[in-house]
């Protein structure tokens, strides 16, 4: 992996993965408690007080959105980076950022491997849970960063259609109806249902998109040949 220079206002595809590809999330809560630092840890201030509660305005933990954490009163956050796209998956992240501070990235994802200290002390392990340092790539155009995100909202067919990568996506409505249930990226934002509305920045892509069932149907669209317009930003292998 190439090293990268990270500089403010340009857009990076980050990625680290479970060492030996070991599952990093457990169960939901796992997955809540690492939106919940995505949210916290994007601040230049020191985080004081990392406990925190879901409020459920359903009734049902299944049911818990970003905006119902409730969080500790602090100062007004300084923020280090835009989250325009995620996707949580057993065993590693995807992240779409764009820096806005110097040293934002790395600042960020430093603060962001407290997980770890979380996740060790949970099931009581210890030693590295991520293989090694998070892996980078920049973006250079919008063109790229668009198809990028449809990859990353696609990861989740991993866990039902292993092959999607190479065969592509044999059973659409199966596919469509699975992206649709799965609230660990921000796919379900992007199509106008209310899950982590406040975790990302969505104006870039939805810029390109008359409305949220417009960019659905580019997600749908994915041909395996579309891999090629986004080969290099792949980091994963």
């Amino acid at each position: 992996m190439r090293k990268v220079v990270f500089t403010n206002g340009h857009y990076y595809h980050v990625y680290n993965r479970g060492v030996e590809k070991r599952d990093i999330f457990m169960d939901e809560k796992d997955y809540f408690r690492f939106i919940h630092d995505l949210y916290e840890f994007n601040d230049r201030n020191h985080v004081l007080n990392l406990n925190f509660r879901f409020k459920s305005n359903y009734g049902a933990p299944s049911s818990i959105v970003l905006d119902s954490i409730v969080l500790e009163k602090k100062k007004e956050r300084e923020l280090l980076v835009e989250i325009i796209c995620f996707c949580l998956m057993p065993n590693h992240f995807h992240l779409i950022l764009k820096q806005l501070i110097d040293g934002g990235i790395s600042l960020f994802m430093q603060k962001l491997a407290g997980y770890v200290y979380y996740f060790n002390l949970k099931y009581q392990r210890i030693g590295p849970l991520f293989q090694g340092k998070f892996k980078a790539i920049e973006i250079d155009n919008e063109n790229y960063l668009l198809h990028l995100s449809r990859y990353i909202h696609l990861n989740p067919l991993e866990l039902i259609e292993p092959d999607w990568k190479e065969k592509g996506i044999r059973n659409w409505q199966k596919a469509i109806k699975f992206l649709e249930s799965y609230r660990w990226s921000s796919y379900l934002d992007y199509l106008g249902i209310k899950n982590f509305p406040s975790l990302i920045q969505r104006d870039l892509i939805n810029n390109y998109f008359k409305n949220p069932a417009d960019y659905k149907n580019f997600i749908i669209n994915f041909l395996p040949k579309d891999f090629n317009k986004i080969k290099d930003l792949l980091i994963e292998k």
